[in-house]
């Protein structure tokens, strides 16, 4: 009886373990390539490895980046970039074409890929409906492409949705829904990732919920413990921005008929600069605060003790060609600089302390680019604005990094931007002449005058990514053919 006892009891402590284990979440990154002098390939995944992060996701399917990941034991999520969606909603050849050149040849050897992301955030509500109206089609006809590749068994295809695609009323997550324009489409997405058990990707961003809403306080986007509470129906009562999102989303998904689909925070993440709030600082408070409610495994008012699948920090390292249309601060989510140095120290995984830099980085040379003082400076501040026109200048604006910087400094900011992203060629430092190359580093305190990489042409050609145009000229011929 005694060893029945025993038995029993040690059946119930492996099932408590398992179940204990079969909750714990995934935290992978988001690793973007729109930089004019991206790290290589190579030394970014030496860079996840050295760190011990398992999980990518991509935003398009670089070739030089896939073959970089083979055999490195990563687990990747490709993407299909917005522009491409058009042609395959309307061609399964154009998407047998895809999955063949960017699927089959990578799967065959050691690249891990274990989802494709149909666009880039399609229901982005600055896209209008640019994009959104195709993403169905587009998933249908790459599923069809994968079955008749056989590998609708070994790649999922999810579509990921953006922070704004829900949303409720005075920020009650009861009162959560889809937005109306995009509700029709929402249904159809959730119905094709059911009938295929795919994940809902989506992006949570406490930091857009603070910049972009007075009453979400910064601690309360912080996680601190001094944030004043958010208070919900049947006594629900919200300490964070990342519970009061998660939670909305899951009333938006109740109420369109999919309660059980499983999710995974595909983005979430705060950026170090490029806007008030923006810093290093508050970064380091919040990825910490996101972790330590990750391991706790709380989870959320409407979820208890049930957490999303995986999430994806947004991003990996800062890109100076992304889009800005959100605001500067795009250029610079990443958890490390350009050049792959920790930005501050967090525990990504329990265990193990801090963030490791990545190795041996070769830069241009020690140069920069700033203004000769001893000059008529008249024109100085014309020649900065043609100089921002053409290069990265977000750290100048109000609330960033280099905000402070003193007349005529900010002009030598201007001028060495444009001047490493021209791989410092001598005429790329002339503005009229006020331009001087000096080889005594310009920077003042947190204001970072960067030297550039020496970069892969072949990855981007001066922001311009090569592989995103030809590979949407080869499926519009095809879609015509």
């Amino acid at each position: 009886m005694a060893l029945q006892q025993y038995s029993l009891m040690a059946v119930t402590l492996i099932a408590i373990t398992v179940s204990c284990t079969s909750r714990v979440q995934s935290i992978g990154v988001n690793w973007g390539t729109t930089a004019s002098h991206p790290l290589p390939p190579s030394k970014v995944v030496e860079l996840l490895k050295l760190n011990k992060i398992t999980k990518v996701k991509l935003f398009d399917s670089n070739p030089q980046v896939l073959e970089a990941l083979s055999g490195s034991d990563i687990d990747v999520t490709v993407g299909i970039p917005n522009s491409m969606l058009r042609s395959l909603n309307s061609s399964v050849k154009a998407a047998e074409s895809w999955v063949h050149d960017n699927l089959t040849r990578y799967l065959s050897g050691r690249t891990r890929i274990e989802y494709v992301a149909v666009g880039d955030d399609p229901f982005l509500q600055t896209y209008g409906s640019q994009f959104y109206p195709f993403v169905v089609g587009a998933a249908i006809s790459i599923e069809a492409a994968l079955i008749r590749a056989k590998l609708q068994k070994k790649v999922k295809i999810v579509i990921p949705c953006s922070f704004d695609a829900f949303q409720s009323e005075s920020n009650l997550p009861s009162t959560g829904h889809f937005r109306p324009d995009i509700n029709k489409t929402m249904i159809a997405v959730l119905n094709f990732l059911t009938k295929t058990d795919s994940p809902f990707f989506v992006t949570i961003s406490p930091f857009l919920s603070h910049y972009q809403n007075k009453n979400i306080s910064l601690d309360f986007a912080l996680f601190k413990e001094s944030a004043h509470p958010h208070k919900d129906t049947h006594n629900k009562s919200y300490k964070n921005s990342f519970d009061l999102s998660y939670d909305t989303l899951i009333t938006a998904l109740t109420v369109a008929g999919f309660p059980e689909v499983k999710i995974v925070i595909s983005q979430i993440g705060w950026p170090t600069d490029g806007a008030p709030n923006a810093t290093v600082a508050n970064a380091e408070i919040f990825t910490k605060g996101l972790f330590n409610h990750i391991h706790s495994q709380k989870g959320t008012p409407l979820r208890p003790r049930v957490m999303p699948l995986e999430f994806y920090i947004y991003t990996l390292v800062d890109e100076d060609q992304r889009n800005t249309s959100m605001g500067n601060f795009e250029r610079h989510w990443g958890l490390f600089t350009f050049d792959g140095q920790a930005k501050y120290e967090v525990e990504f995984f329990r265990g193990v302390k801090g963030l490791v830099n990545a190795q041996s980085v070769d830069y241009l040379a020690p140069r920069w680019c700033v203004v000769n003082n001893n000059l008529d400076m008249m024109n100085a501040s014309v020649r900065a604005t043609e100089a921002c026109m053409n290069a990265d200048c977000t750290a100048l604006s109000p609330g960033s990094s280099c905000f402070n910087l003193s007349w005529p400094g900010n002009v030598s900011y201007a001028f060495n931007s444009y001047y490493q992203e021209h791989d410092q060629r001598a005429e790329s430092c002339d503005f009229g002449g006020l331009g001087m190359i000096t080889t005594v580093d310009p920077s003042v305190g947190d204001c970072r005058f960067n030297v550039e990489l020496k970069a892969s042409l072949s990855v981007m050609f001066h922001g311009f990514n090569f592989w995103h145009y030809l590979i949407s000229l080869v499926l519009t011929i095809l879609m015509l053919l």
